[in-house]
């Protein structure tokens, strides 16, 4: 056994949505350090697409575009069935987020983020079905990773009520699309992200030290952690584990004590 037989992405194609900046920039960043054959991203805006392409190098393709959409979901797919005749791995990391206070949220706050963050997710796998299931086998299934959050499996402070529906609700529409899935060798899975610096989360972005205060190890997460996490989860070093949600935050789901019992220093 060896470090190449575990963790290598060598020969694999791979879409991650989202893809030119924060989190998702991270997982490309992985995936090339895992030796990945090429790997697609799309995004809205075409300059950051430009951007990401041009500094991370000719195996990162760009296609620009809309997925909020049925429309832009199959304009992508179309796009991408053009230039590859099989896809290894799907990360759906494209997200948005809406906070208003409680009595002032509008349903267009609820219908722009449940879509994107679990609509999208559903149909995008859905109409990549052929090119998922064209290499996938036994020995080396596809691999489908939902960008999920801390925020589905807890309440935060913050009145980001579809944002943190949504997240709960694509952790276990993971675990739903993973039995359906597994049949045809596709293995899904859900990654859910703490404090990352992102445009999303611009608490950890503008305010590091004060967000790694309210995390057990003290620090926000960076792309080793991001990346790492997503190539175990596309490698053969995950290939034994479907349906399941990894937690990548710092210890704070699951190690964080309540302030009333939390020690000093």
């Amino acid at each position: 056994m060896t470090l190449e037989d575990l963790f290598s992405l060598k020969g694999r194609v791979a879409l991650v949505t989202g893809g030119s900046r924060g989190i998702g920039k991270m997982i490309v960043e992985g995936f090339l350090a895992a030796g990945i054959e090429r790997v697609y991203i799309s995004a809205r805006k075409i300059n950051e697409i430009e951007e990401t392409c041009a500094e991370l190098g000719e195996k990162v393709i760009g296609i620009q575009g809309d997925l909020s959409t049925i429309e832009g979901i199959e304009n992508l797919v179309e796009e991408l069935s053009q230039r590859e005749s099989k896809l290894d791995i799907l990360v759906n990391n494209a997200g948005a987020a809406w906070g208003v206070d409680y009595l002032e949220f509008p349903e267009s706050g609820w219908d722009k983020v449940m879509d994107l963050n679990v609509k999208t997710p559903f149909f995008l796998t859905q109409k990549l079905h052929k090119l998922l299931t064209a290499a996938a086998s036994a020995e080396q299934p596809g691999k489908v990773i939902n960008i999920t959050s801390i925020d589905g499996q807890r309440v935060n402070p913050w009145e980001t009520y579809s944002y943190q529906a949504s997240k709960a609700a694509l952790i276990h529409l993971t675990r739903r699309m993973a039995a359906r899935l597994v049949q045809d060798h596709i293995y899904v899975t859900s990654l859910a992200p703490g404090a990352f610096p992102s445009n999303m989360n611009r608490a950890a972005r503008d305010f590091e030290e004060q967000s790694a205060a309210g995390i057990p190890n003290k620090r926000v997460g960076d792309k080793f952690d991001m990346g790492g996490t997503a190539v175990y989860l596309a490698s053969r070093a995950g290939d034994y584990t479907v349906g399941e949600t990894l937690t990548v935050d710092g210890g704070i789901v699951n190690a964080l004590l309540p302030s009333h019992f939390a020690q000093p220093g």
